[in-house]
């Protein structure tokens, strides 16, 4: 990829821009970086229709948790765009029953008026357990939760809900891929990275120590520099 490449960058749940922040502070002078809106949409396929839609003709492309899915869907959808793929703490499996019926669980409580975000009582699944002391790091994750707001989470869940299990998907990838996890992630373990790493001939899997599901700011200098090898022309 010659000269400045563009960078696509999609949030997951209850996330917005702060989830990259670190990202778009380290990579700026080397790629001109977007993030993409995924609270306006409850199906995964019209967010990828919105990220294309706003996205340069080409593109590199990084997607975290739910991000990730909406990623694998622009594989799906239009390959021919995506010059570089990152999938980080993600998965290409559809919902399990059981996930399913969590996720029906918590819309008919945000449904009754019951929606509180990302609480402390949450903050484990999410982040690794040697942070959550850590003030600054909760802050971010409790504020884009009550930034992205309730009528937005009920989109996205009904959203990651409907999506399609892209495992048969991952042979047809080519592009140079980044599959990079936090080795203590409870929501999308470390063995669902080794089945994307697997699956994908053209792919490196990092694994980011003392790390849960939001590695792009549980880590963020770990997460960058495996950006910045990724984004790298010798990566070709």
């Amino acid at each position: 990829m010659a000269g400045r490449p563009s960078l696509l960058l999609l949030p997951g749940l209850l996330c917005d821009e702060a989830l990259w922040g670190p990202q778009v502070a380290a990579l700026g002078d080397r790629a001109d970086i977007r993030i993409a809106d995924l609270t306006q949409d409850d199906s995964v396929a019209a967010m990828a229709r919105r990220a294309l839609h706003g996205a340069p003709e080409r593109f590199a492309l990084a997607g975290l948790s739910m991000g990730g899915y909406v990623a694998l869907e622009i594989m799906a959808k239009a390959p021919e765009r995506v010059e570089r793929l990152a999938l980080l703490d993600t998965s290409a499996r559809a919902d399990t029953p059981e996930q399913g019926r969590r996720r029906r669980g918590l819309i008919e409580l945000a449904g009754r008026g019951q929606f509180k975000g990302v609480t402390p009582r949450l903050l484990p699944m999410l982040i690794h357990p040697a942070r959550i002391a850590d003030e600054a790091l909760r802050g971010i994750v409790i504020g884009m939760a009550e930034r992205v707001g309730k009528d937005a989470f009920l989109r996205q869940q009904q959203a990651i809900m409907g999506r399609p299990d892209r495992r048969s998907l991952l042979s047809a990838i080519r592009v140079p891929t980044l599959v990079l996890c936090g080795n203590e992630d409870a929501l999308t373990p470390v063995e669902l990275h080794r089945e994307l790493a697997s699956g994908i001939a053209t792919s490196r899997l990092t694994v980011v120590p003392e790390c849960g599901h939001l590695s792009t700011i549980e880590r963020p200098k770990a997460v960058s520099a495996a950006f910045a090898r990724w984004l790298a022309p010798s990566d070709e």
